[in-house]
Order: structure tokens, then C-alpha cells, then sequence
């Protein structure tokens, strides 16, 4: 089996799987329904088109750089009022770096890595405001998503790294797994339709590895000294 990597890094990203009306949350993790529609979008799909193509592929998301939620509150008026029509909070993570493998056929694999290289539509992390920063596409490996993921090496930011005053790191993992798994747990992202007339999602099993432990290659170990400030 083959995975494609692409690293998911952006001032904002939001991957909401359960918000509704004026509430949109934002998961921890990017939603597997999101990074559906972005391959999708850079393949010139449209929101009408089916998605035989991209409903048998697998996913596994490592968490390279968690970031921290933000809210925003946001207010619309129609032109000339002062009462908003409509009031929403909106939730996003900032600063977050993910690194997700999605496995599938090689063929159908290496269509998507040339798409995401020339998009036919733009690329964004769950919400149009959140536009990608960096490469997406990291490659293709000769493994499932989740051993790609084990066998990664950090893709966190680099401040981050010599932030991180441990020589190594221990990265979630979260991946598909059998439903049919003692510790699996279900969330409703898996997309079957992106109609706006009729979307749907099915029922998807993940399950939470054992965090990924790597090196960090920013370290500089323990060495203080306290004649620097001089």
C-alpha cells in the first residue's frame, strides 16, 4: 500500500465535524471530511460532483504542533443597518501543524500528489479563511498511513523545536480503524456527498495510537551559561 504525506500548516485552521448554526467549533485534529474536500478542490471537483474516487482512501493524522484555540465573534447587518441579522462564534486553532498520511492505490495517489502541486481550485484548512502556508505535498511512501506517520521525522515549525527543551517529542496519532476495534470511536466525517442540496456524511471509526516518539533535531541540550548575559 502507498500513503501520500501532506503537512497542514497555517496562521488558522478550523475542522469542524459537529457545529451547527451559530456555533462552529473546531476538532483538535483536522476532520477527515476536510481534507477530503481539499483534495477534492485541487483536483477541480465540484461541490456536485461524485467522490467515488476519494471515498476508499485512508487516513491517519499525527499532531506535529497542537497550537491553541481562538474564538471569534462575528456580527453581519444588511447595508445602511445597524441591528445585525445574524450573530456566530466561530472557533479556530492557531499556530497547529499536522502531518497527515492518506493511503490508498498508487495510481490514484500520485493524480492527487500533481493536484495539490497545481490546484485547480484554492486550497484552504476547513474554512476559506484559512488558506495553507508552506508545501502540502511531503511525498509518497511505500507504507500504510499509520506506518508512514511512525516512521516520519518532525515536522514542526523550527521555532517550535528549540522551544521544546526535550531532545525528543511524543506525537498523537489518530487513524481509521475497524469499526469492529474494542477502542475505536465513531465521528460523523466520513463525506459521501458535498452537494449543498444534500450533504452527507456516514459514521467513521478512529482510533488513538500510541504517541510517536521523535527526535528533536533543534535540541541543544542542557549547556548553561551564565556568563552569556555578559
Amino acid at each position: 500500500m502507498t500513503a501520500l504525506l501532506l503537512r497542514l500548516s497555517a496562521p488558522l485552521q478550523s475542522w469542524g465535524t459537529s457545529s451547527r448554526f451559530t456555533r462552529r467549533a473546531t476538532d483538535l485534529v483536522p476532520s477527515k471530511s476536510g481534507i477530503v474536500g481539499l483534495l477534492a478542490a485541487a483536483k477541480g471537483l465540484r461541490r456536485t460532483d461524485p467522490l467515488e474516487d476519494l471515498l476508499g482512501l485512508k487516513l491517519a493524522v499525527r499532531t506535529e504542533q497542537a497550537g491553541r484555540l481562538e474564538r471569534d465573534f462575528q456580527t453581519a447587518a444588511r447595508r445602511g443597518e445597524r441591528t445585525p441579522v445574524s450573530v456566530s462564534t466561530r472557533n479556530y486553532l492557531a499556530d497547529a501543524v499536522f502531518l497527515a498520511a492518506v493511503e490508498g492505490e498508487p495510481s490514484l495517489l500520485e493524480g492527487l500528489q500533481e493536484a495539490l502541486r497545481r490546484p485547480y481550485f484554492p486550497l484552504f484548512l476547513g474554512r476559506r479563511s484559512c488558506p495553507p502556508i508552506g508545501r502540502l505535498d511531503h511525498g509518497l511512501r511505500d507504507a500504510t498511513a499509520v506506518k508512514a506517520l511512525e516512521d516520519e521525522s518532525w515536522h514542526a515549525a523550527p521555532w517550535f523545536q528549540k522551544a521544546w527543551r526535550e531532545p525528543r517529542a511524543a506525537l498523537d496519532l489518530l487513524a481509521d480503524c475497524d469499526p469492529r476495534d474494542p477502542k475505536a470511536e465513531l465521528v460523523r466525517d466520513e463525506p459521501l456527498s458535498f452537494d449543498p442540496r444534500h450533504r452527507q456524511w456516514e459514521w467513521r471509526a478512529v482510533l488513538r495510537h500510541d504517541p510517536v516518539s521523535v527526535e528533536n533535531p533543534l535540541y541543544a541540550g542542557d549547556r548553561h551559561d551564565p556568563m552569556a548575559v555578559l
